[in-house]
């Protein structure tokens, strides 16, 4: 079989695995993507706005096989309002995913709530829940699949005969339910811990392409964790986190973490450094996942690249995914009235 026929044969194996499995889009930056994580870091942070960006290009070499893009934006809402230490978050979420160069593109809109009530008297221990609705609309661009009685002596394609979807664009649209909840404490005020667990796609909803056969979304199980531990006498931070993701019979573990070292002591416009790496293992590939960031006043940038080291690295001649996220906090100038801060996650 020439590269030709094998890289068609790998676009629709992609297309198989995402239509059929219904596996969820994800990010290597999972801290940097709140509204994705979970549906409890709504509103989770000091500040009066959150605006957070995610870009991820996985094995590009394969046509761009995966291409993911979210924007999310969230803010706490009625804070003179809130008992002391208490956070109630709105937010919003647009992701789009494409994969196969496009043939297969998924958009999805989120709402999302979620509210964290203090535990104790300092205001060091909280727990929150939250909710999120998504609306999703997948559409499959059916003349640009090929088809194995398609192909023609000479390499070429002609529509499928068995297949309708070879001949139309189809989309499926649904509403899914998504909760979450969230602990986060800290023993002195600087260091910090938290732990969380969503559910996804509670309700299982259903999509069809064609109005024949439904495919019932499964529900996804989140649970990830982590803390920050600063140390007074180098002056530096070390950032650890993990996750777990659990999909039908799909599963990965990512685990790693971060040292921030201090740039600038400026307070008015504070500069940090993040140097890590993280590692995932699941059931379908393993990837090493090296990372560098930077704080800057408001900004926080993240790039990392998945390095593959499974038994697909030849398929994706070694190479995995490219991904940034940016996050910016906005907070409004000091008016001489206190702010109702809250101790939060950091990542």
């Amino acid at each position: 079989m020439t590269m030709k026929k094998l890289f068609h044969v790998f676009i629709l194996l992609f297309l198989i695995i995402d239509v059929v499995s219904a596996q969820d889009p994800h990010f290597s930056q999972f801290f940097a993507s709140p509204l994705t994580l979970n549906p409890a870091l709504t509103g989770k942070f000091n500040g009066d706005l959150r605006v957070a960006g995610n870009y991820r290009d996985q094995w590009p070499t394969i046509n761009q096989a995966y291409v993911t893009s979210t924007i999310s934006v969230d803010l706490p809402i009625f804070q003179n309002g809130m008992p002391e230490g208490d956070r109630w978050g709105l937010g919003m979420m647009a992701m789009t995913d494409k994969t196969a160069n496009g043939i297969l593109t998924s958009n999805y809109f989120a709402l999302s709530t979620a509210y964290h009530k203090t535990i104790d008297e300092n205001g060091l221990q909280t727990i929150g829940v939250g909710f999120q609705g998504t609306y999703a609309n997948r559409i499959l661009d059916g003349p640009r699949l090929h088809f194995l009685d398609g192909l023609q002596i000479d390499g070429t394609w002609l529509p499928s005969a068995t297949e309708p979807v070879n001949l139309q664009v189809v989309a499926a649209n649904y509403f899914d339910m998504n909760a979450g909840a969230l602990y986060n404490g800290s023993l002195d005020g600087n260091n910090e811990v938290y732990f969380g667990v969503a559910m996804y796609h509670i309700n299982q909803p259903k999509e069809s392409f064609l109005g024949v056969d439904n495919i019932t979304i499964p529900t996804r199980l989140t649970i990830h964790g982590g803390g920050y531990f600063p140390s007074p006498s180098t002056g530096k931070t070390w950032y650890v986190s993990a996750l777990y993701n659990k999909q039908s019979t799909a599963s990965e573990l990512v685990f790693g973490g971060a040292l921030e070292i201090t740039a600038t002591n400026d307070d008015n416009k504070v500069a940090n450094v993040y140097f890590g790496a993280w590692a995932r293992a699941n059931n379908v590939s393993d990837a090493i996942i090296p990372y560098v960031g930077m704080d800057y006043g408001s900004f926080n940038l993240g790039i990392s690249y998945d390095v593959n080291i499974s038994g697909f690295k030849v398929a994706s001649q070694a190479q995995g995914g490219f991904e940034i996220s940016l996050i910016y906090i906005f907070k409004k100038p000091a008016d001489g009235t206190s702010r109702n801060e809250v101790q939060c996650p950091r990542f």
